[in-house]
């Protein structure tokens, strides 16, 4: 036996070591992710920063289009919250009627033997002594009754379980209730504050245009929107390039078989003309109903989930080997950067963000710093 141990004790020391490696190597990769989100995130303030120069209301478009999100997020988990408590309601209810029913025909069970009693006389051992039967009859006779008194004692004994437990059942629904009460108390405080959010950003947008018209410089700041992007893609290649992403299935192997990320309807096309001075678009508008989900077009990590003036609440997916795919104009963000997503996973929901008139989603691929025509890219219409 002590040879046996003798011989398990390297074993056991190269497990101990190996998990004892795997748990630093976890805690370096953590790390790891830790700087590359703060570098994005220096990256992100730098830009807000050069774009808030260029115009303060950019700044304050921002921040309530952010808080807009916040609290349209906010209203998602509120409903899921109701949801959740609507079906829990609804099986206690269930609960509830099935124990009621339970107790009716216990009841009903139990009031049949107390009027069989009643009509014996309440006497039944003492008037089978008297009536010197059999004694081997009587014993049967006794036997029975002995059953019924316990099957009687059991009656009442399942009564009062079945009372206490809708008891408790009732008081469970009634926190339910309390539940639903709080959680629409907080909804309609959730949305008297959205639309205050909204009346605000409705405002700015008036500013913007009007600032716009004015000074007659929409050229130059779309130049300046895609300036940003331009650099924000470029450091972004280059901060990822020390934690580059692995695939057996490479993202430029599935030209022509990618799933838009959203159903909607071609509002502006790659190379399509913007607004004079050569701008054209890079990527495409879909058209798309409000708090529609946008999801991931393939396997990737999020290298970028922020605001970015032009894009609004921007997600940009890294699939490796340079490219990316960038998803723009939404309403919220439901991943962070550092998340890994895969081909299908919900990234953001469509909205307006970025001072657009309409809702809708604006998508492009990027292979490097050079963008690419999505539709030579992606074919497949969700759920197809």
């Amino acid at each position: 036996m002590k040879f046996v141990i003798m011989l398990m004790l390297p074993a056991l020391a190269a497990l101990s070591m190996s998990a004892s490696a795997a748990e630093d190597i976890a805690r370096v990769k953590e790390q790891e992710l830790e700087d590359v989100r703060e570098r994005i995130s220096e990256l992100t303030q730098s830009l807000d920063a050069a774009a808030a120069e260029r115009d303060t209301l950019t700044s304050e478009l921002q921040q309530a289009e952010i808080d807009i999100a916040e609290k349209r997020q906010r209203l998602r988990e509120l409903e899921r919250e109701r949801a959740f408590t609507d079906k829990r309601r609804a099986e206690l209810d269930t609960r509830i009627s099935q124990q009621e029913i339970n107790l009716d025909r216990e009841i009903a069970s139990l009031g049949e033997q107390v009027r069989a009693a009643y009509m014996s006389g309440g006497q039944e051992h003492l008037q089978l002594l008297l009536n010197q039967q059999d004694p081997a009859t009587l014993g049967r006779v006794m036997s029975y009754y002995g059953y019924l008194n316990r099957y009687r004692a059991e009656n009442i004994d399942t009564v009062t379980g079945s009372l206490s437990e809708l008891a408790s059942l009732r008081g469970e629904v009634a926190t339910e209730e309390a539940r639903l009460d709080e959680i629409g108390r907080a909804r309609y405080a959730e949305l008297s504050l959205l639309n205050n959010a909204q009346e605000k950003r409705q405002a700015l947008l008036v500013s913007v245009r009007q600032r716009i018209r004015d000074e007659g410089r929409e050229i130059d700041r779309l130049a300046a929107q895609e300036k940003d992007l331009a650099r924000l893609i470029a450091e972004l290649t280059n901060i990822l390039s020390d934690y580059p992403i692995s695939s057996e299935d490479p993202f430029s192997e599935h030209k022509g078989r990618l799933t838009w990320p959203v159903a909607g309807t071609l509002l502006h096309d790659f190379g399509q003309p913007r607004v004079g001075g050569g701008l054209r678009w890079n990527g495409v508008v879909l058209s798309a109903p409000r708090g529609r989900e946008v999801r991931a077009v393939y396997h990737g990590r999020v290298a970028f989930a922020d605001w970015l003036a032009g894009l609004g609440l921007l997600v940009i997916v890294d699939h490796g080997d340079g490219y990316m795919s960038l998803y723009g104009y939404n309403d919220t963000i439901l991943k962070n950067a550092g998340d890994w997503v895969a081909p299908g996973d919900v990234i953001a929901t469509v909205g307006d963000s970025g001072g657009q008139q309409r809702a809708g989603l604006y998508f492009e691929i990027r292979q490097g710093t050079r963008p690419v025509n999505p539709r030579q890219w992606v074919t497949r219409t969700p759920g197809n």
